[in-house]
């Protein structure tokens, strides 16, 4: 993916923002370029360590959990196919009072930005894709 601006790693974007473009092992929002997996946020938007959607575990959410009383959907982006959550994970978030939809990064993107857009609380957990 080529774009403009600043690449960010570590650190956050504060506040929300649309996903204006995904592929290529990142994501494009805010005149901003993140190559990997992003973890948005009411706080921000976070660069992400997770790349296998098989693989996500309770502590890849501490982040999310932290923040529960600000959110009421995440949006699972699990790459490029459909995946379930697994079953720790779901009971976590579950306990936390956050309702869960799995589904490709594509669609989670897609979505996120109309709630977004509606002034939802939503928070999105998106899986780069190539």
């Amino acid at each position: 993916m080529t774009g403009k601006g600043i690449v960010i790693r570590e650190a956050h974007f504060p506040g929300r923002a649309p996903i204006e473009a995904y592929g290529n092992g990142g994501f494009r929002f805010a005149d901003m370029s993140h190559r990997g997996s992003l973890l948005c946020l009411p706080s921000g938007i976070h660069g992400w360590e997770p790349s296998d959607a098989s693989a996500l575990t309770v502590v890849d959410f501490e982040k999310l959990l932290a923040e529960a009383d600000k959110v009421e959907i995440l949006l699972v982006g699990m790459g490029k196919d459909l995946r379930p959550l697994p079953a720790a994970l779901r009971a976590a978030l579950k306990e936390a009072g956050i309702a869960s939809d799995p589904m490709s990064t594509g669609a989670a993107v897609r979505t996120y930005n109309v709630l977004l857009a509606e002034d939802r609380a939503a928070a999105a957990a998106l899986i780069a894709v190539d």
